[in-house]
């Protein structure tokens, strides 16, 4: 079974074929630049042009930086404030731009889904954590094999409540700060600690671009559960959203 994954981001919008049996990517993966207005009717006429480009014809998944609860988008999107989107159907607005069955969710919850299924997370039993970091930080958690939608763990507080979490672990705050690596690693334990604390994980997956130099950062991380890099990388979002058309309603 093929579905064609979305994945919407702040700079670029990815997309391509994936078989949902196996999470192998049938085509070459697409990116295009994100609409600079990010404004809902750019956003649905680029995936509507990503529809046509591959010529599909079958239900569509697309993950999308904000939280998403059957279809309608809940909160502005991550790192950015643009007006419009709260309260918007997105799932119904690209339905009626492609004629398709369409499936909105969470990017990061895509992610974790792609993640859980055919990368890092094997299907694992209990209680499995995916983080995603790079201009925010999202989240997902699956418990025995279901999505817990929507957690947004960026946004937790730390101690002094000064800032959300992403707003000094993110990757693009790692950049923006010229932070070392060890710096960084520090910042990162004590977000991963205290959420070991609330939550009690299984297995931690730490995704993201900036995984593939995991050898850099992850070792600073210590907490009791077992803390891994992803496997899918850039990818994930892309898979993730393919296979939410047959796993998430």
């Amino acid at each position: 079974m093929q579905r064609l994954g979305i994945d919407i981001g702040g700079t670029g919008i990815k997309a391509a074929v994936v078989d949902v049996t196996t999470g192998a990517l049938l085509t070459e993966r697409e990116r295009i630049l994100t609409p600079a207005g990010f404004e809902l009717d750019d956003i649905v006429d680029t995936v509507a042009h990503l529809v046509d480009r591959f010529g599909h014809d079958d239900a569509v998944g697309v993950g999308f930086p904000g939280v998403v609860a059957h279809g309608v988008v809940m909160s502005p999107p991550t790192a950015h404030e643009y007006p419009g989107w709260v309260g918007c159907d997105l799932g119904a607005a690209i339905h009626d731009a492609t004629g398709l069955a369409t499936t909105v969710l969470n990017d990061a919850d895509a992610a974790g889904i792609a993640e859980y299924r055919f990368g890092a997370g094997d299907s694992q039993q209990g209680m499995v954590m995916v983080f995603t970091l790079g201009t925010g930080v999202g989240s997902a958690m699956i418990v025995d094999g279901a999505l817990v939608p929507n957690t947004e763990l960026g946004k937790l507080y730390l101690a002094d409540r000064s800032d959300v979490a992403e707003l000094q672990i993110a990757d693009r705050v790692r950049t923006d700060e010229d932070l070392k690596w060890r710096e960084w690693g520090e910042r990162l334990n004590t977000y991963f600690q205290h959420i070991d604390r609330l939550f009690t994980p299984d297995l931690v997956i730490v995704g993201g671009g900036v995984s593939k130099k995991h050898e850099r950062f992850l070792h600073h991380i210590d907490i009791r559960a077992e803390v891994v890099p992803a496997e899918l990388r850039n990818q994930a979002g892309v898979v993730g959203a393919a296979i939410a058309t047959v796993e998430v309603s």
